[in-house]
Formats: structure tokens, sequence, C-alpha cells
């Protein structure tokens, strides 16, 4: 029960980053790391980070194996 918490919680965490990876993929937007408490704690931004571009790689993963399949199409 616990461990299958856990990775709903996993999940919901990197769907999130994935998302907002897609964001700043087609707006440019991106959070902004430079607030004040932030800059005080270099592990917490450090970890944001990382989380950020766990998203970017899913997001990578995602549409290359999404392009190869035959269930998807490009369209401009």
């Amino acid at each position: 029960m616990v461990l299958g918490r856990l990775t709903h919680y996993a999940f919901d965490a990197v769907l999130l980053s994935a998302f907002l990876a897609g964001v700043k993929r087609s707006t440019g937007l991106t959070p902004s790391l430079k607030s004040q408490s932030l800059s005080d704690s270099p592990g917490i931004q450090s970890w944001i980070e990382r989380y950020l571009w766990l998203g970017e790689t899913v997001m990578d993963q995602s549409v290359a194996v999404m392009g190869s399949s035959g269930w998807f199409e490009r369209k401009r």
C-alpha cells in the first residue's frame, strides 16, 4: 500500500516535470530560480535544476519513441 502510493507520487512528479519541460519548449517560459530563498540554499536550487532536467529527458525520450511509432504522425 505504501509502496504503491509512493510510486504514484513519483510518477505524478515526473509528469509535472515533463509538463514544465513542454511549457518551456513551446513558450520559452521556465520557473525562475533567482528568488532570494533559493539563492540562500544552493542544495535546493541544484535539486530543482535536476528535477527540471529529468522532465526534459522524459520529454525527449517520449518524443523519440512517439516519432518512431506508427501510432503518431508529425503535423506542422
